[in-house]
């Protein structure tokens, strides 16, 4: 059985990917650019720093507006789509099986800290967490590695001893790369073929139907 499982939020525990792509798209049409809401959620799951050149190309007028980009875009999504994030079905129940089978938890995010925090609330997870990271705590978000490398240094194990579990292709990128296997949901939007294409060795609709096959999983395969 594996140790630790380094797990996504977004998309994963909770069901957030459409709210986001939504104030992104809200943020980018402040600036006068027309954005497709799919499209939009399409790159959810980056980093503001990889998801922004591929609306905004042209090098000289993205340095111009990234970092205002970035800030409108969170007071945007904390002030009119935060409320709306739901924690997906049987999500506590799935963290506290973890913990009944002695598997660390680690939150490994693109959220910043005030994201994690909320979060955190919306599932009633703050009791289950062995270790948590985010964007906060890595140089450079998914599909970049940093945030899974600084999660299995947290949470003291090896790659080989860890599973990541996330709701897009940038998680099964940003965790192979950091040596990780990644179990795969479908509750960000992707389809499984998609996740599958991706890297992930399993692909599930939600970890409610995760936690059903826990048993019959890669998280209880030695």
């Amino acid at each position: 059985m594996i140790k630790a499982l380094l797990c996504d939020i977004d998309g994963t525990l909770v069901d957030s990917n459409w709210l986001h792509a939504a104030a992104w798209k809200d943020a980018f049409a402040s600036e006068g650019i027309q954005v497709d809401l799919e499209e939009a959620r399409r790159q959810i799951g980056k980093g503001g720093d990889e998801l922004i050149p591929v609306f905004v190309p042209d090098e000289e007028q993205r340095k111009s507006i990234e970092e205002r980009l970035k800030e409108r875009r969170k007071k945007i999504f904390e002030e009119k789509y935060l409320a709306q994030v739901k924690a997906l079905p049987m999500a506590r129940e799935f963290l506290q099986r973890l913990k009944e089978k002695g598997i660390a938890l680690a939150l490994a995010s693109s959220s910043d800290k005030d994201g994690l925090k909320a979060y955190k609330k919306i599932v009633g997870m703050e009791n289950l967490i062995d270790e948590e990271t985010t964007a906060d705590d890595a140089e450079r978000a998914k599909p970049h590695p940093d945030i899974f490398q600084v999660a299995l240094k947290k949470a003291g194990v090896e790659a080989a001893d860890a599973l990541a579990l996330g709701d897009t292709p940038y998680d099964a990128e940003a965790a192979g790369k950091a040596g990780v296997k990644t179990i795969g949901v479908t509750t960000g939007g992707w389809s499984e073929r998609e996740l599958l294409d991706a890297g992930c060795i399993e692909v599930y609709p939600n970890v409610a139907d995760l936690l059903k096959s826990f048993d019959e999983s890669a998280l209880n395969r030695k």
